[in-house]
């Protein structure tokens, strides 16, 4: 089968752990991924929110570093995507075709000139914010939220004019609103699942759904239990849940996988990265079409990003 994953914290966690990207005790590494006839893995380089600033800044080039010299030690089993070239190069290749994204804006440091500098790294995608405040604007879990900051708002065209896809995953919603008045290309949401069936404020609304699909983007579907249920254990199916219902809302050329490795804790029957076989699997053994779950697991998020 064919897998793109829209979110993973794995090159953080080489980085902090020393940890080997070909093999590793993570939920992601790229021996495990061998089994994929075709493999787009978007590795975010996360932010935490005790760092602003130069700090900030600081700390996604130190994980860069990481991640450069992974792709260098993997080179036969890698391919580094930053144009459309490189995705159908690492597809024809059999390699796994690496996107690097950033988890959270305040990577910019509260100054527009990083945009264009994190475009020259390759990054394909930005996370505005984490679950506080930045100098974009509020996450999810700020109490009072108020959106996108000006600087915010200054930053989200300029992405775009970088070929860096907006992704309002942890937005708190007056900055999903604001960022959704001002984006002209698509917006994406790389690992949010729904609202109406896990009333985390991490979760998307109906209305966000539709928008997000709508503008002809993407929505991650994230396999942390607290975003797929509420009390009691979740597992794979709790996942389907939450795809059935975003399928409902018109979501099916926006759907994609997000899966949150290393960045998370994992439900009842996803171990890691091995066990994306089964969870396609268990989507097939509940009626859904293969053609359909090749567009989820693979084609749309693909589509998406060799066209961005």
């Amino acid at each position: 089968m064919k897998f793109f994953d829209l979110h993973c914290d794995t090159i953080g966690e080489c980085c902090a752990q020393g940890q080997s990207l070909y093999r590793n005790h993570l939920h992601l590494d790229l021996c495990r991924g061998e089994d994929f006839s075709a493999w787009t893995q978007c590795f975010a380089v996360w932010i935490p929110d005790t760092l602003r600033g130069r700090q900030a800044l600081g700390y996604f080039q130190k994980v860069y570093q990481t991640y450069l010299t992974e792709c260098e030690i993997n080179k036969s089993r890698l391919t580094l995507c930053r144009a459309k070239e490189d995705f159908l190069q690492a597809e024809s290749a059999g390699t796994c075709a690496a996107v690097l994204t950033v988890e959270g804006g305040a990577v910019l440091a509260g100054d527009l000139a990083n945009i264009p500098y994190l475009a020259s790294c390759g990054v394909r995608m930005l996370t505005l914010t984490w679950n506080g405040t930045c100098e974009l604007g509020d996450g999810a879990m700020t109490a009072h939220p108020q959106g996108l900051t000006a600087f915010g708002k200054q930053a989200v065209p300029l992405l775009e004019q970088h070929g860096i896809a907006v992704d309002i995953s942890h937005g708190s919603e007056p900055l999903f609103y604001n960022a959704a008045a001002i984006a002209k290309k698509p917006l994406v949401a790389s690992h949010s699942n729904a609202k109406a069936v896990c009333g985390h404020p991490r979760n998307l609304t109906n209305e966000q759904i539709q928008i997000i699909a709508q503008s002809g983007g993407l929505i991650g579907l994230n396999f942390h239990p607290p975003f797929l249920k509420e009390t009691g254990a979740a597992e794979v199916d709790d996942v389907v849940a939450h795809a059935e219902h975003m399928l409902s809302l018109g979501a099916c050329s926006a759907l994609a996988i997000g899966s949150d490795f290393d960045g998370a804790d994992l439900p009842r029957g996803i171990r890691g990265i091995e066990s994306i076989h089964a969870v396609f699997e268990r989507f097939l053994q509940l009626g859904y079409s293969e053609t359909l779950l090749n567009r989820i697991f693979y084609e749309n998020a693909q589509n998406f990003f060799v066209s961005l």
